[in-house]
């Protein structure tokens, strides 16, 4: 990770991006204990992650406009933006304001569509492509590692003030990565302006998303996994129900992931390149899966806070993975549509989950549901090693796509069709 940190302006990038995600990790995990809190229902703290999830349904709309802005302005207005909106959440008294919670929850959606696609773009700018990966595996380390106090930090504060101190720390955070993101030196490429409909240049990121026969396999098997991943927010707060813990028990969980998360960060580049990027997306999903089984069967809660751990390990293999296979093989024309289209793949499936586990976590039992998990999570990484095998054999034939395949007659998911490049 080193050849990343001597890049020109990738410090200060790094600088602004942790002092945000430190003020997500301590904000997140607070806003559906707030719920909880304030209700009494794990359902209903379940179901503030599908708010989140929510915007990235209507992200295209928004996709072919941020191809035409410069990255680093957009990085710099949708932290201030941000910090603004969570500003409501100081209104919030009693469980007649949950509402405003949600609504919280929604604008933090936004930003999770938003942010990431300018810092994929900028990441291109910035970076060579053979240190992408080590770029990613940097941010996902310690986005990953603030797991490990900032949930506990967010609930201390939360059980000592209340919400509102959380949400004014959150608030600063995004400022912060708003001015140190500002003072990067970077002279970027002026966005292109395509011609065309405006349903073509709307569309050009999901038919580069399909067009592309290994970011169609990925995607499709990291979206089976999302249909039921959701399940496990409302269900973490059965499981500790189960074992006679308070809500605030879900920190200490989410905290011990971020050390499986760490071990995980660390060794994503040498796994990526060892095994490739799609190679070690299978990794991540049969992790994934097993873990969540191993939750399942657990006994007591050391065996609970072992499962977790290694859930956590999967996390940042899985995104550095696919996100490094993202930017290596999408033109940075196309870099904020094809970032949003991933999003709404893999967001869509996970707001109905969201939405469907704040349901069954009221009928059934919260082991089942981590079993479903596992199953379905083992079952993407099926799909994956079976259709792309030939590219987990022989990772170095897959290049960089520089633009994308066009043409109805294209069958981008033929097991049959050549790798693109």
């Amino acid at each position: 990770m080193k050849a990343a940190f001597a890049q020109p302006g990738f410090k200060r990038l790094f600088a602004g991006l942790s002092t945000s995600m430190l003020g997500d990790s301590i904000m997140l995990l607070v806003l559906s204990i707030w719920v909880k809190t304030l209700t009494g229902s794990s359902a209903m703290a379940g179901f503030t992650f599908f708010f989140m999830t929510l915007p990235a349904i209507f992200a295209p709309l928004a996709g072919a406009w941020l191809d035409r802005v410069r990255r680093k302005p957009l990085l710099v207005w949708g932290n201030i933006a941000s910090a603004v909106a969570v500003l409501p959440l100081l209104l919030v008294r009693d469980a007649d304001d949950v509402w405003i919670i949600w609504m919280v929850a929604m604008f933090y959606g936004v930003s999770f569509v938003v942010l990431p696609a300018g810092l994929n773009g900028l990441l291109k700018e910035l970076m060579p492509e053979e240190l992408l990966v080590d770029a990613n595996s940097s941010l996902q380390t310690i986005k990953e590692s603030y797991r490990l106090f900032g949930p506990l930090l967010g609930a201390a504060l939360f059980a000592w003030t209340g919400g509102w101190l959380v949400a004014l720390v959150d608030a600063a955070s995004f400022l912060v990565a708003a001015a140190v993101i500002a003072s990067i030196p970077v002279a970027e490429e002026t966005p292109e302006h395509e011609g065309g409909s405006f349903w073509s240049q709307l569309t050009g990121g999901v038919r580069h998303l399909v067009g592309d026969r290994v970011l169609g396999h990925m995607l499709v098997g990291f979206g089976i996994t999302m249909l039921v991943l959701g399940f496990g927010e409302s269900a973490i707060f059965a499981l500790t129900d189960h074992f006679g813990k308070a809500a605030t028990f879900v920190s200490v969980l989410v905290s011990v992931q971020g050390v499986g998360a760490i071990v995980g960060g660390l060794s994503s580049p040498r796994v990526v390149r060892r095994l490739g990027e799609v190679g070690a997306g299978v990794l991540g999903l049969v992790l994934l899966g097993a873990s969540s089984i191993a939750m399942a069967l657990s006994p007591s809660v050391p065996w609970v806070l072992a499962s977790i751990s290694v859930f956590g390990v999967s996390l940042p293999i899985l995104i550095v993975s696919y996100m490094t296979l993202l930017q290596r093989r999408t033109p940075q024309r196309l870099m904020a549509r094809v970032s949003v289209a991933a999003e709404v793949v893999m967001s869509v499936p996970s707001a109905a989950s969201l939405a469907l586990g704040a349901l069954l976590v009221t009928i059934v039992d919260w082991r089942i549901i981590f079993v479903v998990i596992g199953v379905f999570t083992l079952a993407g990484a099926g799909h994956v090693a079976y259709w792309l095998r030939d590219v987990i054999r022989h990772p170095g034939t897959v290049e960089p796509a520089t633009e994308p395949l066009p043409g109805p007659e294209h069958t981008p998911l033929d097991p049959g069709s050549t790798v693109a490049t």
